[in-house]
């Protein structure tokens, strides 16, 4: 994920939109329970954090998909590995 898009995410005053989810009482009132033990003010945080983290580890290996798919394209095309080693190093 790029840093721009990182800052963007960290910001509190980000535009929210209701969404109606219907799970079991059980999940919901484990969720109750365990929110205050982990930092969280309740249920709901407890649950974007849950599917904040899923998202980013599913967009990391999307992500991840995609550059390995470049890289092999640039080998197809002949270009060197030490070449393209540079290249990556740049990046990070």
């Amino acid at each position: 994920m790029k840093n721009s898009d990182i800052k963007k995410r960290l910001k509190k005053e980000r535009t929210m939109t209701s969404i109606t989810l219907r799970m079991p009482e059980d999940v919901i009132q484990d969720l109750k329970n365990i929110a205050p033990t982990l930092g969280f003010s309740g249920y709901q945080p407890l649950i974007r954090a849950y599917i904040g983290q899923g998202l980013r580890q599913d967009l990391k290996k999307l992500e991840s998909s995609d550059i390995k798919r470049f890289v092999d394209s640039l080998k197809k095309h002949g270009v060197k590995d030490t070449i393209i080693s540079e290249a990556m190093a740049e990046l990070s």
